[in-house]
């Protein structure tokens, strides 16, 4: 069995991590704000049995090169010339968070760019800049680095609030870790890449197996509208993971790769 190997494409723009037979059909894992590839270490180790598993360092993160203006739209872009030239014909593509956004955004572009998509606790929507909503999640998050905090500093107190009951030791030390390494210009310009974000409208046109998961105490991206998106895309699938919070990847491994699998057993050959 392959052990998990760290790489970076030949044209140096992205580093990746990478387990599995590489002639096993493609899993692509895509991180949230605060993530890296590595946070999907736990799903590279079960999946790599029977695929070809990545997990990309998004634009900004580990050795991937920065974007020169960050939105969904670049972000989706740098996904696709991600892909092409490994080889990576119509993966499988997961998307956790803002990494969620970007998977909707390629397939807005390519309705074709996946064989099946799992949409993990994230939302069609960001709403309105001008929006109240907005500018308090946007204030909240980037304020204390407006005062003089680090990442590091932040990292501890953010994913404790992010976190649902119970969470994994060893996930919820990997999440700390994972956000506390985000370079801070990285994680400003993600943030400010959520503005304007909406494809509600493109969830009718979403035409392959997809399942929508949410955790029962996400408040970043909770249940209910979960639930919601999921019954505007043509015969996905939703499951809710309870207790979990915004982080299920890395709090509650075993359960969301369980329900990751049990989709994917169900709806693609």
């Amino acid at each position: 069995m392959r052990r998990i190997l760290s790489r970076i494409t030949r044209d140096g723009r992205f580093t990746y991590l990478e387990a599995g037979h590489p002639d096993a059909n493609p899993i692509v894992f895509l991180h949230g704000i605060g993530g890296a590839a590595r946070g999907w270490v736990r799903q590279l180790e079960h999946f790599r049995r029977d695929w070809r598993a990545l997990a990309w360092d998004m634009p900004g993160y580990g050795g991937s090169k920065a974007l020169a203006a960050a939105s969904i739209s670049s972000l989706a872009a740098a996904l696709a010339d991600f892909l092409e030239p490994l080889g990576t014909e119509r993966p499988v593509l997961v998307g956790h968070s803002i990494g969620g956004m970007v998977v909707q955004q390629l397939l807005a572009a390519r309705s074709d760019a996946a064989r099946a998509v799992v949409l993990a606790q994230t939302s069609p929507a960001f709403g309105r800049p001008e929006g109240e909503w907005q500018r308090e999640f946007i204030a909240a998050r980037l304020g204390p680095l407006d005062r003089g905090e680090t990442m590091r500093d932040l990292a501890p107190r953010f994913i404790a609030e992010l976190v649902g009951e119970a969470p994994d030791p060893e996930g919820l030390a990997l999440a700390r870790e994972c956000m506390a390494a985000v370079p801070e210009a990285s994680y400003r310009a993600m943030m400010l890449a959520l503005m304007g974000f909406d494809l509600r409208a493109a969830l009718p046109r979403i035409a392959v197996p997809t399942l929508v998961l949410a955790g029962s105490e996400d408040a970043n991206a909770p249940a209910p509208m979960m639930q919601r998106m999921a019954e505007k895309i043509p015969d996905a699938s939703y499951v809710c993971l309870e207790g979990a919070g915004h982080l299920a990847p890395m709090e509650r491994p075993k359960e969301f790769n369980e329900a990751v699998a049990s989709f994917l057993d169900e709806h693609v050959a």
